[in-house]
């Protein structure tokens, strides 16, 4: 977890830090970017549904809701995903 709060603020380094709905949570000018979560078998991700669509053909093999995606702990973690998530929804916070 520690991992993906590193890439979180590499890629957005004036996110806020803040824990909502009981995990961490990132903002950016004052707006949701990205959450995540440690499940027994996966890292829930959650970049709100516009951040998931975007990525849709990358994130096609893993299981996903409505803005969220789920990561198997027994498959290496996409933190090069992460990042161009998080990349892309602070250009569409700072709109």
């Amino acid at each position: 977890m520690e991992k993906i709060r590193n890439v979180i603020l590499k890629a957005a380094p004036n996110a806020e830090e803040s824990i909502s709905y009981g995990m961490p949570a990132y903002k950016l000018n004052k707006k949701p970017l990205v959450y995540f979560a440690a499940f027994k078998n996966h890292i829930g991700f959650y970049a709100t549904p516009s951040g998931h669509s975007h990525f849709s053909e990358e994130l096609s093999h893993y299981k996903q809701g409505k803005g969220s995606v789920q990561f198997p702990l027994d498959q290496p973690i996409p933190y090069e995903l992460i990042e161009k998530i998080v990349l892309y929804r602070s250009e569409e916070n700072l709109k």
